[in-house]
């Protein structure tokens, strides 16, 4: 084989072309590396010191769209089956309303079940000689508290007003609320950092600079409203019907604050 020099190499048209897409890219590479630079120069891989912090108060106003309902069914006898019977005839009464007010099974909760023993205590002792003071068991009561979601707002009223009949023993609510729990803070938040925005544009003009990156964000929840609350307690088997109950529903406001700290240039 006849040797090339070379010259002839690379002057061969493969080769040719081979070496100019290799330093094409070369040189693509060497540019990106060099905006890179110019963009970074100054900067440390330390963290930010230059920067500046706002601060973001933010509300929602929005119209609640659930009512949660708690109620309790208490009762007392002598031995724990006695008093679960009685207990689970009047809950079944009173759940059997609630689900003709057209409440979802979804809707409807047990929050807790409790069987609690009664005691009798001796009277306090008198003289030097006392017999035993030991506390005695008389019987037991058992509870069952169970929640209810009310979707259509106008029935909540209906729905208090019904419980009455049943002789509960604990009624509180209507809780107003929404039942997409994180929605009103959402959008509190958002009112928030669309405020600290506003205020870093408006100090970084002041202070003639400009935002860099965020280089911090904290954020804290101002609590939610205080929910209404409709509390009555009821005693005996039955009572007469009682008025439905008037119950604005109104709006819960939400509040939210957020911390922002932007790099400045």
């Amino acid at each position: 084989m006849e040797n090339k020099s070379l010259t002839e190499i690379f002057t061969t048209d493969g080769i040719r072309f081979s070496l100019i897409g290799m330093f094409s890219i070369l040189s693509l590479f060497l540019l990106a590396q060099t905006i890179t630079l110019a963009r970074d120069f100054g900067r440390s891989g330390a963290p930010a010191t230059d920067t500046i912090t706002v601060n973001g108060d933010g509300q929602a106003t929005m119209a609640p769209d659930v009512a949660r309902i708690t109620f309790t069914v208490q009762n007392t006898a002598v031995s724990v089956a006695e008093a679960q019977a009685v207990t689970t005839r009047q809950a079944n009464g009173v759940l059997d309303f609630v689900k003709k007010q057209s409440i979802a099974e979804k809707d409807v909760k047990t929050l807790s079940y409790n069987i609690n023993p009664q005691y009798a205590y001796p009277a306090p002792c008198v003289g030097s000689s006392c017999p035993e003071r030991t506390p005695k068991i008389t019987g037991y009561q058992v509870s069952e508290t169970v929640q209810v979601t009310v979707r259509d707002l106008a029935k909540a009223g209906e729905l208090l007003a019904g419980l009455g009949e049943f002789g509960v023993q604990n009624v509180s609510g209507p809780d107003f609320a929404l039942d997409d729990s994180t929605a009103g803070y959402d959008a509190a938040r958002a009112d928030a950092i669309a405020k600290a925005k506003v205020q870093a544009s408006v100090l970084a003009q002041q202070l003639g600079v400009h935002l860099g990156k965020i280089v911090n964000f904290s954020e804290s929840s101002g609590g939610y409203p205080v929910p209404m609350m409709y509390a009555k307690g009821f005693g005996g088997a039955m009572e007469a019907s009682a008025p439905t109950p008037n119950l604005p529903v109104g709006e819960n406001t939400y509040h939210a604050s957020v911390s922002i700290t932007y790099e400045i240039r």
